[in-house]
């Protein structure tokens, strides 16, 4: 059975550390998806990340993400995200897969949960996944950084990914 990403009920997150003491948090809002299902396991998972629709609530910080420093979003407009190994314990996934983001693919892995199928109010199936990872960012080129004077940088160099995903019958 052939599922697309619903982006209406559906949210792509990060996370990183900003001076070591606390955490800036962003969406992308603008992504599409499928996955492919066989006996309840996903035998593909194709996901496309709109860059330009980085949200993080400051629009100066967001424009600095755009720009060559971070994701270069004029050169590399998209993150992709496809499907190399999926296993299930009941509810519990752990999905592999190859992520590329300015251009440099490297695997991911991703533990979470999934949901469904279930039926909404007007008798449509629909299917959920939980998932969370944690990146290293300079293995996709995301480099920019400043040294603080008390030691340490300015961002960490860890990015947690939070996905949150429903989809539809395609």
């Amino acid at each position: 059975m052939q599922w697309v990403i619903d982006p209406a009920h559906s949210q792509i997150q990060f996370a990183v550390k900003h001076l070591g003491i606390s955490t800036v948090r962003g969406t992308f809002d603008q992504f599409s998806g499928t996955i492919t299902e066989e006996n309840g396991q996903a035998a593909s998972v194709t996901v496309t990340v709109d860059l330009a629709s980085l949200d993080t609530g400051n629009a100066q910080r967001d424009g600095h993400l755009r720009s060559p420093d971070f994701f270069d979003v004029e050169n590399h407009p998209t993150a992709t995200f496809a499907l190399t190994q999926f296993e299930r314990t009941g509810d519990a996934v752990t999905a592999t897969g190859d992520l590329t983001i300015r251009g440099i693919t490297k695997p991911v892995t991703l533990t979470g949960d999934i949901g469904g199928p279930a039926k909404d109010p007007w008798g449509n199936q629909k299917v959920s996944a939980t998932l969370e990872t944690k990146i290293p960012r300079k293995e996709w080129g995301l480099v920019w950084n400043v040294a603080l004077e008390a030691g340490g940088v300015l961002v960490s160099e860890d990015v947690k990914l939070s996905i949150d995903i429903q989809a539809q019958p395609a």
